[in-house]
């Protein structure tokens, strides 16, 4: 099936490793020129644009610290710019998974997670919408948010919890704000994905974690970009406001 992307150009957040790298890959293998964001790892990103460039796509990666309001702030404007295209996709992937409970948990890491994973959204998606605005575009957000907005955490990520949530809300507004403008925000909702993030936890307590899952194993990355490109493509123009579930059952509504 056609998706629609050849010749649209994206912004991935968080996309040198994990889902949003898959994200990038699949997008890219569908005609998509992709602009990729990245925390620290240079030589992982740099693969990433290498292999959508081998696809006969644009790819340029911006390296990006989601806790600098600033730059988050500017981002579409310097994506736009790097790879000499319009914007016409955003992808927020990139988030922080850290491990505390209430009880001990300081102000200051609550407000951390919360920025990193919620505030960069906003300036992420303001700056995209002024764009497409601008340019008298469509436009397609996608939000990657967790099964955790709806359930909760019981082991130590109430931050994160938090944080997704209110993704989902903001997107609902967002997407009703913008319907008119053809921009479409939706989310997709993971549950326990196969990443670095969640590797070590694996590794410790994997029986915990799958004998959550009524499928019974963990997602593969891949397995969520599939559903992540359909949801940016031409193909799901009529969906905003919307969450898509892609937890092997973990979240059933």
């Amino acid at each position: 099936m056609d998706l629609g992307l050849r010749g649209k150009t994206a912004v991935v957040t968080g996309a040198s490793r994990g889902v949003g790298k898959e994200i990038a890959r699949t997008i890219g293998k569908e005609g998509a020129n992709v602009v990729l964001t990245y925390q620290g790892n240079r030589e992982q990103a740099e693969a990433v644009v290498k292999e959508i460039q081998g696809y006969g796509q644009k790819s340029v990666a911006i390296q990006l610290d989601l806790s600098n309001e600033k730059a988050v702030a500017e981002l579409m404007e310097k994506a736009s710019e790097r790879i000499e295209e319009s914007i016409d996709i955003l992808v927020n992937n990139a988030a922080v998974w850290p491990t505390n409970y209430i009880k001990d948990m300081s102000l200051q890491e609550w407000q951390k997670t919360i920025g990193i994973n919620l505030d960069s959204v906003f300036l992420t998606s303001q700056g995209f919408i002024k764009h497409c605005l601008f340019h008298k575009k469509s436009g397609r957000i996608l939000n990657i948010t967790s099964q955790a907005a709806f359930y909760g955490s019981t082991t130590g990520h109430s931050h994160y919890a938090a944080s997704k949530s209110g993704m989902i809300a903001f997107a609902i507004s967002l997407a009703r704000e913008h319907a008119k403008d053809d921009i479409t925000v939706n989310n997709l909702a993971l549950g326990i994905v196969e990443t670095d993030m969640i590797k070590d936890s694996l590794q410790q307590k994997g029986d915990y974690y799958v004998n959550r899952i009524p499928v019974g194993r963990v997602a593969k990355p891949e397995e969520m970009a599939d559903i992540a490109a359909f949801l940016v493509s031409e193909k799901s123009k009529y969906m905003t406001g919307a969450t898509v579930d892609a937890t092997g059952g973990m979240l059933m509504r």
